[in-house]
């Protein structure tokens, strides 16, 4: 079996990519070869408005690589990147870890928060952290979810790596059929090593990416953390995120002096704070996630998630025996203070996290996808040929 696998170019050990790369390397362990191809020239230099539309047509430089890549068995792309190939008759699998539209529906502007979330947003812009309240324009994210949508309409399978993930896909459109709910992996060495003993002093630990600017701090709720960090005065609250925003750190550190901003760590120095961390509360804040990867890696090391109901939380949380689910501020300070003042809830919570986490294993992924390789190449479908016209979908998305 041979499987072209695209990238984007930008090397970053989140996400999307944390996942082709860790995807890549368990299906070659198993002797699925595989074709890593990276798209080389951004074709247009677009003006903000545009930008959507330019990260398009930066995977239509992939046609360089077309002899190349269709002598694969099949494709497999991130949600609109294998979008080059739909016209050609080799099947194509795209992956959803989340989607655009997702982003979109949950991620509120700035005048629909409550106003103690506002005004934390003020705080933010008025100190230089942020430019605006909300962003100019969403238009180069509503393109991307337009040709997302249109890209799992027609691929082969879409992937989606939670229920949510799949509802977001159904409510575009794609068949019921083509959808298949494959959850995410962590990699192998949060496995590793032994198990630390629980906390003596429990902390609110956040984890995850946090973005830039304002729409990332929303969609991740950076205000839900620095409200909890105002009730819980007391508490230490570690923040490891990554972000390339400068000013953000020394603004958390003077607006919250019990927080600690850990920002852009290795992976391995994560994991080593997390295994000392086990009985902490890991706080889910987002507004939106696909599937999160931080709720998974967290529990593995015995952190107890408080967790908004987005990705993969509703699918493995037990509200009260590995964790606490949460529709609101209240709930979520009520829930943290459960665990950080009941240490025999917090071992309990704790024991039962840790065990939840071992079922999301590079292996049971590896197996599941070569699986979903096999049925596909074993019963190709018959409306491969024709695609709808590439031409026409670009000329539509441009005007």
């Amino acid at each position: 079996m041979r499987v072209a696998f695209i990238h984007n170019e930008k090397k970053i050990e989140t996400g999307a990519h944390q996942i082709n790369d860790l995807i890549s390397l368990k299906l070659k362990s198993r002797g699925v070869e595989v074709v890593n191809v990276y798209p080389k020239f951004q074709l247009i230099d677009p003006p903000a408005k545009l930008r959507g539309v330019g990260n398009i047509l930066f995977f239509y430089s992939l046609l360089e690589q077309r002899d190349e890549i269709l002598k694969c068995d099949l494709i497999q792309g991130t949600t609109y990147t294998p979008l080059t190939f739909l016209a050609f008759p080799i099947p194509v699998v795209t992956h959803f870890g989340s989607t655009t539209y997702g982003f979109l529906r949950k991620t509120p502007r700035s005048w629909q928060l409550e106003k103690k979330f506002l005004d934390i947003f003020r705080e933010m812009k008025n100190a230089g952290v942020i430019r605006e309240l909300d962003l100019q324009t969403r238009k180069p994210l509503k393109d991307i979810a337009d040709i997302e949508a249109y890209t799992a309409q027609k691929a082969d399978v879409a992937i989606a790596t939670s229920e949510a993930v799949k509802d977001d896909l159904l409510k575009n459109g794609v068949p019921r059929e083509h959808i298949k709910v494959i959850h995410n992996a962590i990699e192998d060495y949060w496995f590793k090593g032994r198990v630390k003993k629980m906390e003596d002093n429990p902390d609110i630990v956040f984890l995850g990416r946090l973005g830039n600017g304002v729409f990332d701090f929303e969609l991740k709720g950076l205000d839900r953390l620095i409200a909890a960090a105002d009730e819980f005065k007391r508490q230490h609250f570690p923040v490891i995120g990554i972000t390339q925003n400068k000013k953000l750190e020394p603004w958390l550190k003077l607006r919250c002096p019990n927080m600690k901003p850990m920002f852009n760590l290795e992976k391995p120095a994560i994991k080593r704070f997390l295994s000392r961390k086990r009985g902490s509360v890991l706080y889910v804040s987002s507004r939106y996630e696909g599937f999160s990867l931080s709720l998974v890696e967290g529990m593995s090391q015995g952190l107890v998630p408080v967790s908004y109901r987005v990705g993969v939380a509703p699918e493995i949380i037990k509200h009260g025996v590995n964790g606490f689910l949460v529709d609101n501020h209240k709930q979520a300070v009520e829930c943290m203070g459960r665990i950080l003042n009941d240490r025999h809830l917090r071992t309990s919570l704790s024991r039962q996290a840790m065990l939840t986490a071992k079922a999301f294993t590079t292996d049971r992924l590896a197996d599941l996808l070569i699986d979903l390789y096999g049925t596909i190449l074993s019963n190709p479908r018959v409306t491969k040929l024709p695609r709808a016209p590439q031409k026409k979908l670009v000329t539509r998305v441009i005007n």
